[in-house]
Formats: C-alpha cells, structure tokens, sequence
C-alpha cells in the first residue's frame, strides 16, 4: 500500500498523479480490448496501491463511467463492427443503460451497508467465477469428475 487510507481530498503529489495515469492507461487499454476494466482494473488497483477503502474504489470507477472516457473506443468498435457486417445495436445499447442505471442506483444503496471488509470477499468472489466461467474451468472440471465417476 503505496498512501495511507484516503478519507479527505488527496494531496496531488507526482507520485500520486502518475500512479493514478497508470491505472487509468491499464483500464482503458482493457476497456478497449476486452471490454472490461473500471471493476476488474481500476477497483483492485485504488485499492491496492491507494488504499481506498472498497467503497471509495466502487465509487471512483463508477464516477468515470460517468464521463464520456470511453466513447471513443464504442465509435471505433461501432464503426468497425459495421464494416465488418456485425453492427452493434443501438437500441440494445439503450435498454441495457436503462438497466444499468436502474441496476448501480440499487447495486450502490446495497453496497454501502454492507462491511468493507464483506464487500471485498463479494467482489473477488464474482471476479473469480467470472474468470473460471471464461476460462471454462468449471466444464474442465466437471468432466474430471465425470471420469471418477
């Protein structure tokens, strides 16, 4: 833990605004990748090498979100995809907003009475069904068992 827990504004030392760009670089590179990156990237990351306390994390990559940083990877996908003839569906992308936005206002009134500690074991727990569900350990495994069997 590179900063002590950041309860007050912080001081913006160079330090602390490089390590702030590099988490930021790493989450939109993986945003433009994979699609991913304020949950997996940005969350880990406050709070490993800023010591944000889990709220403060979930909170801060939910304020980026809020800024139009990604837009320009979804124009390049959405053009690309067009010329590749697997358009991207504006009106998909219009209801899952209205999801999301109903989704996070209730996901965030959830998340604050829980402990920080708790919230913590709930975030690495998804992220690690998540990767064992794409890495498609679970049908690895299942077939494992199947063979004891």
């Amino acid at each position: 833990m590179i900063f002590q827990q950041q309860k007050n504004p912080t001081k913006m030392t160079v330090q602390f605004i490089l390590i702030v760009i590099i988490i930021g670089l790493a989450a939109g590179i993986l945003s433009g990748l994979v699609g991913v990156g304020g949950g997996i990237i940005m969350v880990p990351a406050l709070v490993y090498f800023l010591n944000y306390s889990q709220h403060q994390a979930q909170g801060t990559s939910l304020g980026v979100l809020t800024l139009p940083v990604v837009i320009i990877a979804s124009l390049y996908y959405y053009q690309q995809c067009q010329k590749m003839g697997t358009p991207i569906d504006l009106k998909v992308i219009g209801i899952l907003a209205i999801g999301f936005i109903i989704g996070s206002y209730f996901g965030s009134k959830i998340a604050i009475s829980i402990e920080t500690a708790m919230l913590k074991k709930i975030f690495g727990a998804l992220l690690l069904f998540i990767s064992i569900k794409m890495l498609t350990l679970d049908i690895l495994f299942m077939k494992w068992v199947k063979q004891l069997i």
